[in-house]
Parts: structure tokens; C-alpha cells; sequence
């Protein structure tokens, strides 16, 4: 069977956040693309995932003409409350920074780029590709191949640039040479049992459990869904998580009087390990990384949608005006200008993964310096301001 190839000027690899902005932004300022996509459109319109967008990620896709469901739908969060000691203290972040949290999961704002993208613009967008390779990275002529999972044709894509946004498992992160790169990377040595029920929400906001027993969180996605999180061992196996302990342990960890926690059923169960890692530089040759493939930050403060859609921004407009106008330096520094935002939120996701975990630290030093961090939150209108300032990410690039 021969193989058939076409030719773009972007290939983008992968339909998440990052890549289906950036293919939509490309295709809006007349840029060509394709975009390869290992899963079926019906699973990344479906599969569940984060659900939290920072203002500044808002208003850029609003500014964009990429938001019109979400502003229509999204919920709002401006406040969020610490329960220990079984006392709430709220934090209203709004207030201090005039900015907003939107409650988008992510499996809906894919739904909308696919349908921009492809329904709307008539974009090229493949699905349930396998076998995806990378060629000739640091030519002029690079490509990438692949199989049609439903027919075995294998094609060739033809380009000048490609989009590494296929995640932490994709294959653009292994085509990055070694040695030539280096991967900063952080464990927690802690798991977090992500939980999603079919329940209202107990509260307002996302509600921050700091417990003897292990972290806990609360975090609405729907008026019918709400995500839980419980600390756990690392590599703890779900079977160990009953419905009966699940639901005990965020009664015990999350409730406080005056403040019940509504039960549902439960239904997705999976063990995330926590760990943060960033790769430098998010380029090599003719291929640039973005999202995931580039750098991984904990769910501790949802943060990674917002660094995806950063990534996505800065990557199509350095694309844009090298192909379109023969301008090299948005490339050139399309790396250096993500990563000030990357390192800023992963010093954030370290601080506060402290604070939250602190309470069952077996070190008793860092126990208690865990807890003098969130005094000093509770009690400082300046150290609370500065802190829901990185919290919404309001930030100078």
C-alpha cells in the first residue's frame, strides 16, 4: 500500500486545549494546518478532565470569537474556603483581585474548538491516528507520518513547523534528542484519589479540606457534578476505595457543622500521582511543544488548562508571523516568553501544595512551617492578596 502524502505549512499534534487553540487561531489569520488526533472526536468531546479557567484565559479566547458557549454556560467562582479544625474560613479572591474563576470542564471547551475549527472553518482535523512518527526536525523540510487506525492507509504530512501538543504521553516529548534538554521535575510522594459524582454541589466555590487524616477537596462542575479529591498513597489501587470509606472519609475530612457534604454516585474513580515536571527549552528544531507535552503541573491549583491555553496563544502568533510576515522572533522566543508564566505557576503549585498537605507531613518542622504559611494568609490582607493573585493568575509576563 503506498502511502499518500499531503502538505501544510502547521501540523499540529493533538486535539486538547492546546492544540485545538492554536490550529483555530491559526486558521483564523489564514495560516494552513492539519491536526492529528490519536482518539475518536466522540472521547475527547466526552472524556472528563479539569474544569477550571482563570479570567485573563477568558477574555483572550472572548477576544478571539472562542467563547461565546462558555461565557453562556460557565459558572463563576470568586471565593474559596479552607475547612480545619472544623471552623470554615472562606478566601474572596475577587475581591482582592478583581478577577473570576470559570467553571468550564474541559471536554466542553474541546467540544467548542473541534466545532470551530472543523464545522465552522472548514479545518483539516484527523482522528484515531496510530503509529505517529516525527521526521527531520531540525530541516526545512520536516513531516510526520502515520496509520489511519480505520483503514491501516498510512500517510505523510508535509510541513513547515509542527505543534507538539499530544500531552504527557504523546510522541513529540520522545523526539526531543537527549541531552539537549533538560526535564525539571518535582514529586510529592503523595497520591489524590480524583473522584467525579453525580451530586449537587455542597458548596459555593471549590472548599479546601486540611485534615489529620490526609487532604481533601471539594470542587463543583455542574449543577448535577461535582469532582472530589481525598489524599491516598501514591499508586494506591481504587479497589481499596469503597463507597462506604470513600464517603467517609470526606464526611470526616470536608464537613464541618452547619456545612453537610452531598452523596452521590460515584462514577469515575482513578489515583493521580503528584508530580510536576517542566521540559527546557519547549522547542527543538521545527518542532514546538505546548501544553503537556512541555510541562505538567498538579491539579493543586488548576493550573494546567490555563498554561496549555498561554501556550497556545504565544505559539500561534509566533507562528503567524513567521509564515505570514517572515518574522523569526516570536520563535525564537516563543519558549523563554512561556516559560516565565510555567515557572511562576509551578512555584505557586509547590507553595501551596505545602500548605494543603502540611497536616500530615511527617516532618514536624515542615508541618508547622505549613501551618505559619496559611496563617499568615488568613490573617495578612497583603499576604492574601498576593497570594489570590497567583491563585487567578494575575500575573506581569
Amino acid at each position: 500500500m503506498t502511502t499518500v502524502t499531503t502538505r501544510t505549512q502547521v501540523a499540529v499534534i493533538g486535539a486538547g486545549p492546546a492544540g485545538l487553540c492554536t490550529a483555530n487561531l491559526l486558521r483564523q489569520r489564514g495560516v494552513d494546518c492539519v491536526v492529528l488526533e490519536a482518539r475518536s472526536r466522540e472521547f475527547i468531546e466526552r472524556h472528563p478532565r479539569a474544569g477550571f479557567l482563570e479570567e485573563w484565559a477568558v477574555r483572550e479566547l472572548e477576544r478571539y470569537g472562542l467563547a461565546e458557549r462558555l461565557l453562556q454556560l460557565a459558572g463563576r467562582h470568586g471565593s474559596f474556603e479552607f475547612r480545619f479544625d472544623a471552623r470554615r474560613h472562606q478566601v474572596r479572591y475577587a475581591e482582592l483581585t478583581g478577577q473570576h474563576h470559570f467553571v468550564y470542564p474541559q471536554q466542553e471547551l474541546v467540544t467548542d474548538l473541534v466545532a470551530q475549527y472543523a464545522d465552522a472553518l472548514g479545518g483539516d482535523i484527523r482522528f484515531e491516528v496510530d503509529d505517529v512518527r516525527l521526521h527531520d526536525l531540525t530541516t526545512d523540510r520536516p513531516s510526520v507520518t502515520y496509520t489511519d487506525a480505520n483503514t491501516g492507509q498510512r500517510h505523510r504530512v508535509e510541513c513547515a513547523y509542527l505543534a507538539g501538543c499530544d500531552g504527557a504521553r504523546g510522541v513529540s516529548r520522545r523526539h526531543l534528542p537527549a541531552g539537549e534538554h533538560v526535564v525539571a521535575s518535582r514529586e510529592y510522594g503523595i497520591g489524590w484519589l480524583a473522584l467525579l459524582v453525580e451530586a449537587p454541589p455542597s458548596a459555593d466555590g471549590v472548599v479546601f479540606g486540611l485534615h489529620p487524616r490526609g487532604f481533601a477537596a471539594h470542587m463543583a462542575r455542574t449543577p448535577q457534578v461535582t469532582r472530589f479529591y481525598l489524599q491516598c498513597p501514591p499508586g494506591d489501587d481504587t479497589a481499596n476505595w469503597s463507597h462506604e470509606r470513600v464517603w467517609r472519609e470526606l464526611h470526616a475530612r470536608l464537613a464541618v457543622p452547619g456545612a453537610p457534604i452531598s452523596e452521590g454516585r460515584i462514577i469515575e474513580r482513578q489515583v493521580l500521582g503528584m508530580h510536576n515536571y517542566v521540559v527546557e527549552p519547549m522547542s527543538h528544531g521545527r518542532l514546538h511543544l505546548a501544553g503537556d507535552s512541555a510541562h505538567l503541573v498538579a491539579p493543586i491549583g488548576a493550573k494546567g488548562m490555563n498554561l496549555a491555553l498561554n501556550d497556545a496563544f504565544a505559539l500561534s502568533e509566533a507562528l503567524t508571523a513567521r509564515l505570514r510576515d517572515g518574522d523569526e522572533r516570536g520563535l525564537a522566543e516563543y519558549s523563554a516568553r512561556c516559560l516565565r508564566r510555567v515557572w511562576q505557576y509551578q512555584e505557586f503549585s509547590q507553595w501551596f501544595a505545602d500548605v494543603l498537605h502540611g497536616a500530615t507531613h511527617p516532618d514536624p518542622f515542615q508541618a508547622r512551617t505549613a501551618e505559619a504559611r496559611l496563617r499568615r494568609l488568613l490573617d495578612s490582607p497583603s499576604a492574601a492578596t498576593a497570594f489570590c493573585e497567583l491563585y487567578i493568575g494575575k500575573l506581569t509576563d
